[in-house]
């Protein structure tokens, strides 16, 4: 495997690990905090990019790479209230997207079409979390400080959550 690849794809495994360690405290804090469906929602979403990092290792293995296992910041623990939660999870989403699109550049300038097409998936993938959290972000901007208004947020997103971990 190229060098520069396998680097890329080894910061990859960092970032899909870091964002399933964010929104697992994400979670934490919804829980601590009374937003059950929230939190729920954040529990299912670390699980899903704990996964994407899985699939990545399994894949820099299968092409013969090494996978350097990586050290991890500690996550922000705290938030003022949900809507900072979730203008965090569509920076996050929006980072993670961006790197994908460096893997994939690079992939392409150095002739790896196998990286390339695995890539794809991530590419799908990516546009579906952006798109949620966008959607998630701007109810909740509509919503503003009202404490009911989250209370029927954090229901609906409750439903999300439980239709996202039958999938």
């Amino acid at each position: 495997m190229n060098t520069i690849i396998e680097k890329l794809l080894n910061d990859q495994v960092k970032f899909e690990a870091q964002a399933s360690m964010q929104y697992l405290a994400m979670a934490s804090w919804a829980d601590a905090n009374g937003f059950n469906g929230v939190a729920d929602f954040f529990y299912n979403q670390s699980e899903e990019e704990r996964v994407h990092m899985l699939k990545l290792v399994k894949f820099i293995n299968e092409r013969s790479g090494n996978v350097a296992i990586p050290a991890l910041e500690k996550p922000k623990e705290s938030y003022s209230g949900i809507i900072e939660l979730f203008e965090k999870f569509l920076q996050s989403e929006i980072f993670v997207t961006e790197q994908i699109n460096h893997v994939i550049f690079e992939s392409l300038q150095n002739k790896e079409y196998s990286i390339h097409n695995f890539m794809q998936w991530y590419v799908s993938e990516q546009l579906e979390e952006e798109a949620l959290a966008r959607t998630l972000l701007d109810k909740l901007n509509i919503i503003g400080n009202d404490k009911s208004g989250h209370y029927l947020f954090d229901r609906d997103v409750n439903a999300i959550a439980a239709a996202n971990s039958k999938e």
